[in-house]
């Protein structure tokens, strides 16, 4: 009986392997999110560099004991200019929105707001993105729902459209609150 070669296993073995990733990629509660390795977890250290003549924030406001957004945004950002009046509408409701303006000329940054309307209880400035890939920012827009203690309920990547608003920041902002 001749002798079968370890190698001819290789190739079936890999192909079950991946085949078992795709399976597993497919059964998320939702194929199409992002994963984040920060919700549940604290919000990364954050301070911000001022922004034009803005009122910014540090660390210490993500931890004052209200529910927050923390949104990264850029002039320069097609999406973020989608969602900007859906972040107008929620300022108006009376949730604090922080702004973190990611890569962008602060110049371009402030005329954005000043032509859109500022959604921000404050904002800052990103300019190199290392505050971006603390939070595991991977393009924005990008909004996360802070506790009041400072821990990351919920990551939104993309912008926040009427439908994401109801579908899934809301119920993180309920989950936030209890």
């Amino acid at each position: 009986m001749p002798r079968v070669s370890p190698l001819v296993f290789i190739p079936p073995v890999a192909f079950a392997a991946l085949a078992g990733l795709f399976a597993f990629g497919m059964m998320r509660d939702d194929p199409n999110e992002l994963p984040s390795a920060l919700a549940g977890g604290p919000a990364p250290e954050t301070v911000v560099q001022p922004l034009g003549n803005m009122t910014h924030f540090d660390d210490a406001v993500l931890r004052d004991g209200r529910v927050k957004l923390v949104n990264f945004f850029a002039s320069w950002c097609a999406p973020c200019r989608v969602e900007h009046p859906n972040l107008m509408l929620l300022q108006a409701e009376g949730l604090p929105i922080y702004g973190i303006n990611y890569k962008d000329d602060p110049a371009n940054a402030v005329a954005f707001l000043a032509e859109l309307g500022n959604p921000y209880a404050a904002a800052g400035a990103d300019p190199d993105g290392q505050l971006a890939i603390d939070w595991g920012v991977y393009g924005v827009p990008e909004t996360f729902v802070v506790d009041g203690e400072g821990k990351i309920i919920a990551r939104l990547a993309g912008p926040a459209t009427q439908r994401t608003i109801a579908e899934r920041l809301r119920p993180a902002l309920a989950e936030a609150v209890e």
